[in-house]
């Protein structure tokens, strides 16, 4: 396994300085990228040469550019790598429709002042469009399993000419759920294949199932072994909530001084609904992201919270891995994650690249048993989280909420990308 020495001694070099093409470096320059952050120092070189990488690295710090970068130069411009003939020479996949979108956007920015084609696809959207793009020719594919699989079997996705493969977020990719679908891909590739895979979280399962599908890969961890999970940069408040008192909880924290962007996390579809209505109807900007909306409201939803148009994005886990936006300054996790690397990756969105964030998790008095579970496996030296209601003065001064704080911020608005209309509250009866 590889980590960095010292990072801290000394300025990380350059793409330029790694070898990258000169029209890449130009495109990241232009995006105000020139230094490397350590997962890209580490991982560049390895993936340059076409070797084998399974690379780990907290949420926020340069994941998709330390795969994305080396798979763009190899693909435009290395001896090994066929020429370019509208065929796909790389695939990426991805777990969710979010993170396709956002590592298909940053692709093609890397990739501005060469030749390489890049496209995106998953599900939720008309076959028709994204078989038009794949007959015209592309060079790398990013998507999802299910359309992947779906496209391949329809004959319109030809693999048998790539020679890069990269799983983003591969310690989902690769849990059972996913499987058997990135089996099916991966015979579908020449073989052999480079292969990279990237995570924040690698489990010892994981880990032992990626090395039996590769080829001597080389195990890159951005951080030394004992650095935390999450982010330094991240301050985590955690307190006890009454369930019929956490809509009043998020309302106060939301008006709390300085906060920006905001992600507001649930468990279910039907709560990340419930919750984003409720707080429209007091009065805060607010877009929402789960299963049950279409595509469309989906995207329309993320694009209003990256723009700035609403403030607070209410979503379930779907979003922790397809949100690029660096300057969230809060999450709330309104209801308690499932198991500890959900909470790594739903905290990851803030106090990314060096920012400060503040991360609030609202255990339920049903959620116990999942805190203790994450305390213990992240050691966050939590286990007794204190009981605080929307009054207590301790959530105010914890958090820097003004006594001003109410219930509301103004009147009734709609949820940003909801095509349901806003349900009107049920009058009190006399």
């Amino acid at each position: 396994m590889l980590t960095p020495t010292n990072p801290a001694e000394q300025l990380a070099p350059t793409f330029a300085e790694l070898g990258v093409a000169a029209e890449i470096v130009d495109a990241l320059h232009e995006l105000g990228i020139t230094h490397t952050f350590s997962i890209q120092e580490l991982a560049a070189p390895l993936a340059l040469a076409g070797k084998d990488v399974i690379g780990q690295a907290r949420t926020g710090m340069g994941k998709t550019y330390a795969f994305g970068v080396p798979l763009l130069d190899r693909v435009f411009d290395d001896a090994d790598v066929a020429e370019l003939d509208g065929t796909p020479r790389a695939l990426i996949i991805v777990p969710t429709r979010e993170l396709a979108v956002q590592v298909g956007e940053d692709l093609s920015r890397a990739a501005k002042y060469t030749p390489v084609r890049i496209t995106t696809v998953y599900g939720g959207r008309p076959y028709e469009a994204q078989i038009a793009v794949l007959s015209s020719g592309v060079d790398v594919v990013v998507g999802t399993p299910g359309r992947l699989i779906d496209l391949l079997n329809r004959g319109n996705l030809q693999l048998d000419r790539v020679a890069v493969l990269v799983l983003d977020e591969a310690d989902e990719m690769l849990d059972l759920g996913f499987f058997p679908d990135i089996q099916k891909l991966w015979a579908a590739l020449p073989q052999p294949v480079q292969a990279m895979l990237f995570s924040a979280t690698m489990p010892g399962p994981i880990l032992t199932l990626a090395r039996s599908l590769m080829n001597r890969p080389v195990h890159i961890r951005a951080e030394a072994a004992n650095t935390p999970s999450t982010h330094s940069t991240t301050r985590q408040v955690v307190f006890r909530s009454h369930r019929m008192d956490k809509l009043e909880v998020t309302a106060r924290i939301l008006q709390a001084r300085g906060r920006g962007r905001t992600i507001v996390f649930t468990r279910m579809k039907r709560t990340a609904a419930e919750v984003a209505r409720d707080l429209a109807e007091r009065g805060f900007d607010v877009g929402s992201v789960h299963g049950d909306l279409g595509q469309g409201a989906r995207e329309q939803a993320l694009e209003a919270f990256r723009s700035g148009e609403v403030s607070i994005l209410v979503a379930t886990d779907v979003a922790a891995r397809g949100i690029d936006v660096d300057d969230v300054t809060h999450v709330i996790n309104f209801q308690t994650p499932d198991d500890p690397m959900t909470y790594v990756h739903r905290i990851g969105r803030t106090g990314r690249a060096g920012q400060t964030g503040i991360a609030v998790t609202l255990v339920g008095f049903d959620e116990g048993q999942k805190w203790t579970a994450i305390n213990a496996e992240l050691g966050l030296e939590m286990p007794d989280p204190p009981a605080w209601f929307s009054t207590s003065p301790e959530l105010y001064e914890a958090l820097d909420i003004p006594d001003s704080a109410g219930e509301r911020v103004g009147p009734a608005v709609t949820v940003h990308g909801d095509p349901s209309p806003r349900r009107p509250r049920e009058r009190k009866r006399r």
